[in-house]
């Protein structure tokens, strides 16, 4: 029998992020490499913050995504949240999750580039 080509949009969604990704994907392990360094990097990144005033992008969200940008060979931030907002893989990796709102690239202007 045939299957249906029709949409039937959800009301609700819920997609595990963490079941979707394989197992023995490579970007697992450096995942948490990048997680524990970033982890020790934590009170230093608190130091640079003030406590008031808008919230920022989390600086550790923001290197996973300049890692990804890197192993992918992604040429621009603007390309880079293109590809954030729609591969699963790379929203789990930076830390987003699925109804989470990717940054725009001005959001990425206003945030202090870390020096290379």
């Amino acid at each position: 029998m045939r299957g249906s080509d029709e949409r039937s949009g959800s009301l609700f969604s819920y997609v595990d992020l963490e079941a979707r990704i394989r197992s023995d994907h490579p970007l697992r392990t450096i995942r948490q490499i990048a997680n524990a360094a970033l982890n020790d990097l934590s009170r230093d990144f608190d130091k640079l913050y003030t406590a008031f005033g808008r919230p920022s992008i989390a600086p550790e969200k923001l290197l996973r995504a300049m890692l990804l940008q890197a192993f992918y060979g992604i040429r621009s931030e603007r390309q880079l949240m293109e590809r954030l907002e729609f591969d699963l893989l790379l929203r789990w990796f930076v830390g987003l999750g699925v109804d989470d709102p990717v940054w725009g690239p001005l959001d990425l202007l206003e945030e202090p580039r870390p020096i290379a």
